[in-house]
């Protein structure tokens, strides 16, 4: 199976502003006893969104503002803390396609890359010009260029950075390394079957 080739996303955007969120506040731990991914979504930043009762509190992911954003902004060190995989797949099974930090913690970013979200750094002034232009329109369109490592928003084109491997990895479909070793099984089995001590 030849894995996509993801070179930009395009779609509209919601800031989640501060520093330091990390992987608890993205899931919360009670949402890591599941057999499977599926339904993380609903998990997303639960305790900071949602009340003991399950009402809405203030957040921007209740703002139906913002209702179907793909594109996450938000500060410094972006998914510190625990190392736990849940948390890119529920910002992956929530809808969010890529994600728009100052900073990503390092095994946060290698997860979301091995799930294909890119994750791209971009300055400070650079992501509250993003999030002003969000909030004054909640439908502008947000194009994350991975390949040209920038994002562009209304007339407005800002710089991003995001390590090359990385990039190299999105923009190639090789972001998946299981599905790599998969795609590769066809081949690995007609090697070895033209290995003498592998035909006993």
């Amino acid at each position: 199976m030849a894995l996509p080739k993801i070179t930009q996303i395009i779609g509209r955007g919601v800031n989640v502003p501060g520093n330091d969120i990390d992987t608890d506040r993205i899931i919360p731990a009670r949402y890591l006893k599941c057999i499977t991914f599926d339904g993380l979504g609903e998990g997303l930043f639960y305790d900071v969104r949602k009340n003991a009762d399950g009402s809405d509190k203030p957040h921007p992911l209740n703002d139906p503002r913002f209702k179907g954003a793909t594109v996450l902004l938000s500060g410094a060190n972006f998914g510190c803390g625990s190392s736990r995989e849940h948390a890119p797949q529920a910002i992956l099974k929530y809808g969010f396609k890529a994600i728009v930090a100052e900073s990503f913690a390092e095994i946060f970013f290698g997860n979301c890359t091995a799930i294909g979200i890119p994750c791209l750094s971009a300055s400070r002034e650079d992501i509250a010009a993003i999030a002003a232009a969000i909030e004054a329109d909640p439908a502008v369109k947000i194009t994350v260029d991975v390949a040209a490592q920038e994002i562009r928003f209304g007339n407005r084109t800002v710089k991003a950075g995001i390590r090359a491997a990385a990039r190299d990895a999105l923009v190639n479909g090789r972001w998946d390394p299981i599905g790599e070793l998969l795609e590769g099984l066809p081949a690995a089995r007609e090697l070895a079957a033209k290995l003498p001590y592998m035909a006993a």
